[in-house]
């Protein structure tokens, strides 16, 4: 009996240890996600046939491990009806599965970081009315786990800022200036409480006007952003209300100046409501002005339309943004930097291999903008290689060993600033002593076998210098090359491509948006060109400046 009495006593205390541990102690806890709201374009839309609107709702897993139970994720549907018609979109995320009361989704696994959970399409129902509202409110439930539900409010009607499009020229010269018009419309069922007005330019576009309600900045330019590099972000707040139906204009002058140093550049202009702008870039600096100066936006055309105390999310973000490219007649003289060295047979030398820019432009690319070719004399070894460089056989074909290597090519990135010099430094131990052993350094176009003159360069015979080692006389010369004029190109219009990632080099590689700038004379070359150098044309200069709405490039 006393047995069994002790292992009843047992058994009890075990229970109460197990009651007084909370229930879900080391469950993990995941966030859901979506917008907070969104708006739909009144039945039946401006195309006379309902207009979708789109919604992402995400599962965010932060911890480091892979949570490998069932999950279940639940949107109640029944707070839409009569406001909002829902379908699957075409990339609806997990395994999803849609009725009249309700979106059904499994996940057999939630990984690490944030995934898409369900996308769906959704459009004001046939007898909806304008200013309706209702909620879609994910959850999610998993044995083991605790889930933080999502809510987005839908609303039937909204603002619409439209943004005109600007008539600019494209193509352009050093010095040149233009009026930079903003129109707009509210073409929602709502008013807006205050537009922000953002203007994005590269580093050969300046605003020459500043206003006190303007706020100034310069983007991240860490070697993980090369697309920010340069731009600067003009953000400023015209207070008002604006009225659905009118049409609206800035008041004020906003004029373009290429710069000096300007040549393929880019300009992304946009209308928020107040809010709902782009978070401001690094950086931020209010206007330096002297006295009071206030950019406003006057209306132009107002026009009858239903009015809405509640604001919502922008109808149709994709309108309230444009962008535009230049091209600047310019020129970029790359200059070959020759090295003389000397050493005993066993010694170890370093030494900077590289070029510099003379300007006047700066470069900005979708690939490297600059190649540097550069061949070892006989007799030396090379046995430090810095980023950005790799080895390669004497015909310039892939080689698997870097150190030792004949010949080595050498890559920019995807700028090059104006009076820039990029310099690789490279170690090399000299094995046997050679008189004047000669090799050289030559900076141009990538191509397979090595590199090729850009036609933007207006003096080809400074791309290539000598690269000496126990030279006879006092020091390197360039070896010189036929001297080629730039060629003249027909356009000059910038095409849009994939962002490439970008190569690390040994110094220099940033820009400084607001650096010294080139001088505005020509060289006697570039004068007999009669400035006709155009830019983007077999030097692979091309970029990428397009930008979702709401993001930065």
């Amino acid at each position: 009996m006393r047995k069994r009495i002790s292992l009843l006593a047992v058994g009890a205390l075990v229970a109460l240890g197990l009651a007084t541990t909370p229930a879900h102690a080391a469950d993990p806890v995941f966030t859901l996600a979506g917008p907070a709201g969104i708006g739909l374009r009144p039945h039946p839309g401006q195309r006379g046939e309902p207009q979708k609107t789109s919604v992402e709702f995400r599962i965010v897993n932060d911890s480091t491990k892979t949570f490998d139970r069932p999950s279940t994720f639940t949107i109640d549907l029944s707070g839409l009806k009569g406001i909002a018609d829902v379908k699957l979109a075409k990339d609806r995320g997990a395994d999803c599965k849609l009725t009249a009361a309700a979106v059904t989704c499994k996940r057999w696994a939630l990984w690490t970081g944030e995934t898409t959970v369900v996308n769906l399409d959704l459009s004001a129902a046939k007898d909806s009315k304008a200013g309706t509202t209702a909620d879609l409110t994910l959850t999610g439930t998993a044995e083991g786990a605790t889930f933080k539900a999502a809510t987005t409010k839908v609303r039937v009607g909204g603002p619409d800022l439209v943004l005109e499009r600007a008539r600019l020229k494209a193509e352009q010269k050093p010095g040149d200036k233009q009026n930079l018009s903003i129109i707009f419309a509210n073409e929602g069922t709502d008013p807006v409480n205050g537009v922000v007005l953002e203007m994005r330019t590269t580093h050969g576009i300046d605003l020459v006007e500043q206003y006190d309600n303007c706020s100034y900045s310069s983007d991240d330019t860490s070697a993980s952003q090369p697309w920010n590099t340069g731009w600067t972000t003009v953000q400023c707040l015209l207070e008002g209300e604006y009225e659905p139906g009118a049409v609206y204009g800035v008041d004020g002058p906003l004029t373009l100046k290429a710069a000096p140093h300007a040549f393929i550049d880019g300009l992304t202009y946009a209308v928020y409501a107040a809010g709902d702008q782009p978070k401001a870039a690094k950086n931020r600096a209010p206007a330096a002005a002297a006295a009071s100066n206030k950019l406003a936006a006057a209306k132009q055309a107002p026009k009858a339309a239903a009015r809405s105390a509640q604001q919502t999310a922008d109808l149709d973000p994709w309108n309230n943004i444009q962008e535009f490219d230049f091209a600047t007649r310019n020129t970029a003289d790359m200059v070959a930097t020759g090295v003389s060295l000397k050493g005993k047979a066993g010694e170890t030398v370093t030494a900077d291999f590289g070029f510099r820019n003379d300007g006047p432009a700066y470069l900005r690319s979708g690939e490297d903008v600059a190649r540097t070719d550069i061949v070892i004399p006989a007799g030396a070894k090379v046995t430090k290689v810095p980023a950005g460089c790799t080895g390669v056989n004497a015909d310039g074909t892939h080689r698997d060993q870097t150190l030792g290597a004949p010949r080595y090519f050498c890559s920019t990135g995807h700028v090059v600033g104006e009076k820039e010099t990029f310099a690789y430094p490279f170690r090399l131990k000299i094995e046997t002593v050679v008189a004047d052993a000669k090799g050289s350094i030559t900076v141009g176009q990538r191509t397979p076998e090595g590199t090729t003159a850009q036609r933007w360069d207006p003096n080809h015979g400074n791309n290539k210098a000598a690269f000496v080692l126990n030279a006879k006389d006092t020091g390197p010369a360039p070896t010189p090359t036929a001297t080629t004029s730039a060629t003249p190109a027909p356009t000059g219009s910038a095409t849009p491509t994939a962002t490439a990632t970008p190569s690390a080099s040994a110094t220099g590689t940033g820009v400084t948006p607001n650096g010294g700038l080139a001088s505005t004379g020509s060289s006697a070359q570039a004068i007999a060109l009669g400035g006709a150098v155009l830019l983007a044309v077999g030097g692979g200069l091309f970029l990428a400046f397009r930008r979702k709405a709401g993001g930065h490039a």
